[in-house]
């Protein structure tokens, strides 16, 4: 399992043109890639449980502590 500490969550505010992939208002977990975010991309495991860039401003970052961090982990 991957160290809680190295995940990130962002709640989704934007998913133009792909409802399917993405809803509103939902937590996504975030992989690290430096390359995408340099782009303003984010590379975000989505509905269809794989990891697509999309872009930044589709999505807020959420701060959780450890613990909710490792129930949204183990949820997914």
């Amino acid at each position: 399992m991957v160290n809680p500490e190295n995940v990130a969550f962002v709640v989704c505010v934007r998913n133009d043109e792909v409802p399917a992939s993405l809803e509103r208002r939902k937590i996504y977990q975030v992989l690290p890639d430096a390359d995408a975010e340099k782009s303003g991309m984010l590379r975000v495991i989505d509905e269809s449980d794989e990891d697509y860039l999309y872009p930044s401003n589709w999505f807020i970052p959420v701060n959780l502590d450890r613990e909710q961090r490792l129930a949204l982990q183990m949820a997914s």
